[in-house]
């Protein structure tokens, strides 16, 4: 086995692990943590930035990546009208709705397989010519649309749930306190 099949190996092992932790925090009730919530923002908004400098050298490219962020920013919202939240004495727990996660990560892990497969002997021909075995993966509007819709959706939601959580932190306070006036 070669180094570059090494690095593969890796970055797939690495890849099934952050998609089990996506699936796995896709169902179920979630205890809400603002501190990891922007953490996400914050890794999420770099992941932006650089999808969105990659796609400025293509109008294709930059359109299919912008729609995609739209449409998953639209679904965010409808994903967070669909998230019951429960305030408990251990804190603000959240269940997002388990269909919209499982149909957008079924749907990008789909569509990154099929490329792959798709792609490999022209990802080896690239990596011979030009060193960069990612340039024909890379080049797809559908596949950076839907990378778009993941990002714009996990985004949002983060800030949803941020906004959410620190508007019901308020509600019992404002309630606990006298009203004001004469």
């Amino acid at each position: 086995m070669n180094q570059d099949a090494f690095v593969y190996a890796a970055m797939a092992a690495l890849v099934l692990f952050a998609l089990y932790r996506r699936f796995r925090s896709v169902f179920g009730r979630q205890l809400l943590q603002p501190t990891r919530l922007k953490f996400r923002i914050g890794v999420l908004s770099l992941v932006t930035l650089l999808l969105i400098a990659r796609g400025t050298h293509s109008a294709n490219l930059a359109m299919a990546g912008l729609a995609g962020f739209a449409f998953g920013a639209a679904l965010a919202y409808v994903g967070l009208r669909l998230t019951r939240f429960d305030v408990m004495p251990g804190g603000i727990f959240y269940t997002p709705n388990a269909y919209i996660g499982l149909v957008l990560s079924a749907l990008l892990l789909s569509r990154l397989a099929y490329r792959f497969k798709v792609l490999y002997p022209t990802m080896q021909a690239a990596h011979a010519e030009t060193g960069d075995p990612f340039a024909a993966f890379q080049r797809s509007p559908l596949t950076l649309a839907l990378f778009g819709i993941v990002i714009g959706y996990y985004l949002a939601y983060c800030i949803g749930l941020l906004a959410r959580g620190a508007a019901m932190q308020r509600q019992p306070a404002q309630a606990a306190s006298p009203p004001s006036g004469p």
